[in-house]
């Protein structure tokens, strides 16, 4: 006769940076979830967001927590008048993020898009909580000084994107050399199969209707260019102490597997399930352990099959590109994501062609090198933006000769 067994249930301090973006409000919402099913017990201690004021003030109402911060100093009198009567610390601009984020908690769900979250993670990291790291660009930027960052404050750092947690899952941590080769897989993006002359008058609101993920509009845009991929090509090398050379990428339109490790034995393992950004949160929150929530169910049956490609590096060269950044080392992956971001963002302003965003990241890499550029890794935060602050200004005079081209 089965015993009955009580479920367990998951208490955690938590601080979630970027709670307005995508991968924030879905931390807060499976919270919610894992709270209602009696499965999840969480404090929220402070909050940070961008432009979204009605959103941030609204999770502020819900969560209580110490203190939520906007990242414009404009915005803050309006955040104030929000939370009057709450209890709630209204602050804003990057300071007052950066403090926030080094608040004693149990895990930091760091999810701010793009370099603007290095500060904030890199604080973080030194707290001795749980660095749930939803931000590849602080990975990418600071390399294993993140990483070891988080060791010597005596926490730990769990990845967030669904192709490194599905690793992370599987991951033999304690004996690295039984592994022969990582696998992340890639969904192809909206255009996988369209032609270059296609993707050429592709449109920013086609860019971001992605197939099977709800995702931010910067994020959607480096998927469309496989650029993500790119970017967690780097993060894995640095996540998992990978050569370039044992990383690959397989297409697989249905994002049923999530990435796989192969072994020197042979075998391969698999981390599968629906495509849920909740469930690699879920994951984060409650590691070691496991949270019960209503959690989509896999159907393998209703999918029918599962199919995979391999990806085209001339239809999309952006993922060349992170490759050989990635080999090169030192600054370059820190030049490749800045000319990336600047060149999404000014697809989506529709200030740039398509196609143009991997050619302003291959510009950029190749003006970058013969100017001599790198990083400062005496400190690896400081120097990362400092490089970063010069790629960006470097991809925006080659963006705006494109302008005039055109």
């Amino acid at each position: 006769m089965a015993l009955f067994r009580r479920r367990r249930v998951i208490r955690r301090r938590v601080t979630v940076l970027g709670s307005t973006g995508s991968v924030g409000a879905s931390t807060l919402d499976l919270m919610d979830q894992a709270q209602a099913a009696g499965t999840g017990d969480f404090d929220v201690v402070a909050l940070t967001g961008g432009q979204n004021i009605a959103r941030l003030a609204e999770q502020a109402r819900r969560w209580r927590p110490g203190i939520a911060v906007t990242a414009d100093p404009a915005k803050l009198e309006a955040l104030r008048a929000a939370l009057a009567g709450t209890g709630v610390e209204a602050a804003a601009g990057e300071a007052a993020i950066v403090e926030a984020a080094t608040r004693p908690v149990d895990l930091v769900m760091a999810s701010i898009v793009g370099a603007a979250g290095l500060k904030s993670a890199w604080a973080a990291a030194a707290t001795g909580a749980t660095l749930a790291l939803a931000n590849k660009e602080s990975l990418v930027c600071c390399g294993r000084a993140l990483i070891e960052r988080v060791q010597a404050s005596g926490g730990r750092l769990i990845p967030v994107d669904s192709e490194h947690s599905a690793i992370f899952q599987v991951f033999p941590a304690e004996a690295p050399e039984r592994v022969s080769r990582l696998i992340l897989t890639a969904s192809g993006g909206p255009f996988r199969k369209a032609t270059r002359v296609e993707m050429a008058a592709m449109t920013p609101e086609q860019a971001v209707a992605h197939p099977n993920w709800s995702m931010g509009a910067k994020i959607s845009v480096d998927s469309a260019t496989m650029a993500n991929k790119g970017l967690e090509m780097i993060e894995a090398a640095y996540l998992f102490d990978m050569p370039a050379s044992k990383i690959d990428v397989v297409v697989h339109p249905e994002s049923i597997i999530h990435s796989l490790v192969e072994f020197i034995d042979g075998s391969t393992l698999a981390q599968m399930g629906p495509p849920d950004m909740k469930t690699p949160i879920a994951c984060a929150l409650a590691w070691p352990d496991r949270m019960a929530w209503p959690a989509p169910q896999l159907d393998l049956a209703a999918l029918g099959r599962l199919t995979f490609e391999a990806p085209d590096t001339e239809r999309f060269p952006s993922l060349r590109l992170a490759r050989e950044a990635l080999e090169a080392g030192r600054g370059a992956p820190t030049i490749f994501n800045a000319a990336n971001e600047v060149a999404a963002l000014a697809f989506l302003d529709r200030r740039l062609a398509f196609l143009n965003i991997a050619a302003v990241v291959a510009e950029t890499l190749d003006r970058m090198t013969k100017m001599g550029a790198d990083a400062d890794f005496d400190d690896a935060c400081a120097g990362a933006l400092a490089l970063d602050a010069r790629a960006r200004r470097v991809a925006v005079e080659i963006v705006g000769d494109l302008a005039l081209a055109a």
